[in-house]
């Protein structure tokens, strides 16, 4: 069924006169409002102040050709729907343009009742996507975007700011927590992004040698060293066309993370002994449960890699900082991890418990303690006694705290003073009274935190 065009805006670019003009009197009397611009720079000067439904792209223009015009529209994360014009002879700049992102090309002269069917066709695309947008904001109003729930302020935010990003492409660094949802944030990125019926590949930094990372990421020829008895693609490669997340990017070693950095910058990279140059179309996400600038002082993270990377940063937060959220987790746990048909459900005690204790495990503490209280229950009703032995103890807000080997200073003096804080009912000066530090000193340290981007806080 054709799409009304009244009042939908195509971008024409074209540097001959007299097709501009013919083309612009065609549109406008099939109800389309038309802006024409003579050459590239032009266009992509119309595209900072608009967002047409269509660009009608000459490829063959002064100053800016209709392939630089792609390129930025791509770098630039645009969603405008482009279709190009050739002149006789210029297939393979065609087949280019295609490759960095046009819907379609056409051949000069163009057949109007062709051109009025693709047009067509571009506005049901259009508003089917927009339609997509809706439904997933009223997923996200019901507290719900792919595989992330949540009706919290904080996942509120998350949830939002995926939203936004998707579309682009962009690189994201995702903070946070370990077990807090960041591998879990990268998927939905990915299914929600123009990228999601391509790969997504992930590989963790950390779960890998130094001594076979590089090969991981880039692959390897045949008798590049000792053990590689065959030709291997890398992760890059497995993830052309689709989504690479770096997970725990930090622990990477610096060497390697230059490379990395060339790889990325320049979209091409050779096998670990290999001269070949292959070209890569990878949308990059990176993770880390590390205060990311803490990593940079110390000499873990590069810093021009960071700025590469950090082009949007999503922080996924503590489950300790939205609590509300576990009713609904647990639900959704136990829909999953319950047998077909079978009804369990936790008790109000038990309820109470898991929202008065600390989770330094996260979310992916909780979904560990849900499927271990569905083995040991005997009912449908999942009880105190269901529950770790550590829960049985809890009672009203939690006045202590665990200290986890391996953190820093600040995050455990940061922790302190938060829980304190909690503990205080939001006192600050009662908060500081507990502390035996003065109302000043207690605010100038959370200042200090806010400023280094706090400890890191974040679901895996």
């Amino acid at each position: 069924m054709p799409v009304s065009s009244s009042n939908k805006q195509i971008l024409l670019a074209e540097d001959d006169t007299t097709t501009r003009e013919a083309w612009s009197e065609l549109l406008t009397s099939w109800g389309f409002k038309v802006a024409a611009v003579e050459n590239g720079e032009d266009a992509i000067a119309a595209l900072d102040g608009s967002e047409p439904e269509v660009l009608l792209l000459d490829l063959a223009m002064p100053k800016r050709t209709g392939l630089e015009v792609l390129e930025e529209i791509k770098n630039r994360g645009l969603s405008v729907i482009t279709v190009v014009i050739t002149g006789e002879g210029d297939l393979p700049e065609a087949v280019k343009a295609v490759k960095l992102g046009a819907y379609d090309f056409l051949r000069k002269p163009v057949d109007p009742d062709r051109l009025r069917i693709l047009l067509n066709n571009i506005l049901q695309l259009r508003e089917t996507a927009r339609e997509n947008t809706r439904l997933r904001r009223r997923l996200i109003g019901a507290g719900e975007l792919g595989e992330l729930i949540g009706n919290s302020p904080a996942m509120r935010r998350v949830m939002n700011l995926i939203e936004q990003v998707a579309a682009s492409t962009a690189s994201v660094i995702i903070t946070g927590e370990s077990g807090t949802g960041k591998d879990l944030a990268a998927r939905t990125l990915h299914g929600l992004s123009t990228r999601r019926t391509g790969p997504f590949v992930a590989i963790n930094c950390a779960a890998i040698p130094d001594t076979l990372m590089e090969s991981q990421l880039f692959g390897h020829e045949r008798g590049a060293f000792t053990g590689a008895d065959r030709r291997q693609s890398g992760c890059f490669e497995l993830a052309n066309g689709g989504t690479m997340l770096l997970d725990e990017i930090t622990e990477m070693k610096v060497e390697l993370q230059a490379k990395l950095l060339r790889v990325i910058e320049e979209r091409k990279l050779r096998r670990v002994g290999g001269a070949q140059e292959i070209p890569l179309d990878v949308r990059v996400l990176a993770a880390s449960n590390r205060n990311i600038a803490g990593a940079i002082r110390e000499g873990r993270l590069r810093e021009d890699l960071y700025y590469r990377l950090n082009v949007f940063t999503i922080e996924m937060p503590a489950l300790r900082e939205h609590r509300e959220d576990i009713p609904m987790l647990i639900d959704r746990f136990v829909e999953r991890l319950a047998r077909p048909g079978e009804k369990r459900v936790f008790s109000q005690e038990c309820l109470n418990k898991l929202m008065n204790y600390s989770w330094p495990g996260n979310v992916r503490q909780l979904r560990n303690i849900v499927e271990r209280a569905l083995i040991v229950s005997n009912g449908p009703m999942i009880r105190l006694d269901d529950l770790p032995p550590e829960f049985r103890s809890i009672g009203g807000p939690t006045q202590n705290f665990e200290v986890r080997l391996g953190s820093s200073l600040d995050d455990v003096e940061k922790e302190l003073m938060m829980r304190t804080i909690e503990f205080a009912d939001g006192n600050k000066t009662k908060a500081a009274e507990i502390l035996g530090i003065s109302l000043k000193t207690l605010y100038n340290r959370l200042q200090r935190y806010d400023d280094n981007g706090g400890s890191d806080r974040g679901q895996e």
